[in-house]
């Protein structure tokens, strides 16, 4: 296929084929979340697969017409020597129907043709329908049951509280000080100018579970701030800031510097530029950090668990732990809370979405 200037073309079928199946594959986990949630149950398995069924004297007796007592205790033994049951009088293999009647006791081959059918009732292999059903993400009834116990049997609504609290003074701060701190290296020239970015860019190379030992000796034993939601803000507007002052300080690098000289020679003063030209001119930047630093304070699990010892005071996902774990497994819970942990996420990327692909390429283009 060729398209209007003669140039080949991908075939559009297949690669609309090859992009549902990648959708299906990456929403299917998110499906699961959600009908576990609105399942009303604590379980993972929507449907239960038919198990097999044990092949004993009291279940032929009442299942084979003029079966006694000592017949039923002989077939069983008979099934035993052979093999085709074990000690649970679970069938090991596929009973044949030519193959039971030379298992038995010659007095006893008459009942070969009811075994059979029993047997194989026994067996109780789950159809291709029953397979399918367990791995379809579809409850069997709807219920709201999970999002309401997540509220009336833990205290959640606290939690989310904390997690908002905590999420919005981070941002707050982060964006702050990424601002200010991201136009101070677009702009000016001073000594250790070069290092402060490096460490910044290096910063990001480790993971932030190392720095779990040395803010726990800053936050906790010297500032004493430790299960407070100033502590923790402060560890996450500082975990969040390097790579926020990167991102700000790429996009302030994009805004002519003609623009601050022309408001310099009106007369207006350095702080009049950097909040009401600058900063408006980079929204979009200030967009995506703003919402980088809310998801940092929103989502994070370590270091609140780390720095948190009060019920009353743990986040959200730290709170979700307490549905699933050694003691709990409490599945239906813990998808209903996730659900309802991800709603604002959801809701600020939606707000965003229109600053988030500008403030994403600008910012790295140059810088």
């Amino acid at each position: 296929m060729k398209d209007k200037a003669g140039h080949d073309e991908l075939p559009h079928l297949p690669l609309h084929i090859f992009l549902i199946i990648f959708v299906l594959i990456a929403t299917y986990p998110i499906l699961w979340v959600v009908t576990i949630a609105l399942s009303g149950k604590q379980s993972l398995a929507l449907a239960t697969l038919p198990d097999r069924i044990a092949v004993t004297e009291e279940r032929l007796v009442q299942n084979i017409p003029g079966l006694n007592d000592e017949e039923a205790t002989a077939i069983v033994e008979a099934l035993e020597n052979a093999k085709w049951i074990d000690e649970r009088g679970i069938l090991t293999l596929k009973p044949e129907r030519d193959k039971v009647a030379p298992l038995l006791p010659a007095e006893l081959s008459k009942y070969a043709e009811p075994l059979h059918k029993d047997l194989m009732v026994c067996l109780a292999e789950p159809s291709t329908l029953d397979r399918l059903r367990a791995i379809t993400p579809w409850p069997e009834t709807f219920s709201l049951e999970n999002f309401r116990a997540v509220f009336r049997d833990q205290p959640f609504g606290r939690w989310i509280i904390n997690s908002a609290v905590i999420a919005t003074a981070t941002t707050i701060l982060g964006v702050f000080l990424a601002c200010t701190a991201g136009y101070a290296f677009s702009r000016f020239s001073f000594p250790g100018r070069r290092a402060g970015l490096m460490s910044f860019l290096v910063s990001q190379m480790f993971p932030g579970t190392l720095m779990l030992v040395p803010l726990y000796i800053i936050v906790v034993q010297w500032l004493q701030l430790g299960s407070s939601r100033i502590g923790l803000t402060l560890i996450y507007a500082t975990t969040s800031i390097p790579f926020c002052v990167w991102m700000l300080k790429g996009y302030f690098d994009t805004i002519p510097k003609e623009l601050e000289e022309a408001a310099l020679i009106d007369g207006a003063s350095p702080g009049v530029i950097f909040w009401r030209i600058v900063l408006p001119l980079a929204k979009p930047a200030v967009a995506v950090t703003a919402l980088f630093s809310f998801m940092t304070g929103w989502n994070e699990f370590i270091q609140a668990a780390t720095f948190m010892d009060k019920e009353e005071l743990y986040t959200a996902p730290v709170g979700l732990r307490f549905f699933v774990g050694g003691f709990s497994q409490q599945w239906g819970y813990f998808s209903a809370g996730a659900i309802i942990v991800s709603i604002p996420i959801v809701i600020l990327f939606l707000f965003l979405q229109k600053y988030l692909v500008s403030g994403l390429t600008a910012g790295s283009v140059k810088g």
